[in-house]
């Protein structure tokens, strides 16, 4: 294929449902810049189509909780990760002794 052939190749993708959601976007803040689906090391993240909507969490079960798409976030509070129950750790002060 030529380059303009490849310039009229659509391709759809629909997410990929899962019991986990990783990244959650807080709608009032997130200026939908991007820099999070560009920085992704799964490439989870699809950028939104339409200007100024957060990027849409594709495959949110290949998530590696890095973090990376929190710190480049120009807007702090834009978007949380958020680990699934198991992996959140709680430690409890040993009584009695």
């Amino acid at each position: 294929m030529n380059w303009e052939e490849l310039k009229k190749v659509s391709i759809s993708v629909t997410p990929v449902p899962s019991s986990v959601r990783p990244i959650i976007y807080d709608q009032e803040k997130c200026i939908g810049c991007n820099r999070c689906a560009e920085v992704c090391q799964c490439d989870i993240l699809l950028p939104s189509e339409k200007k100024g909507e957060h990027p849409i969490v594709m495959y949110p079960g290949e998530c590696y909780y890095c973090g990376a798409c929190v710190m480049v976030c120009p807007k702090k509070g834009a978007i949380r990760l958020e680990h699934p129950l198991m992996n959140r750790a709680r430690f409890v002060e040993v009584r009695g002794k």
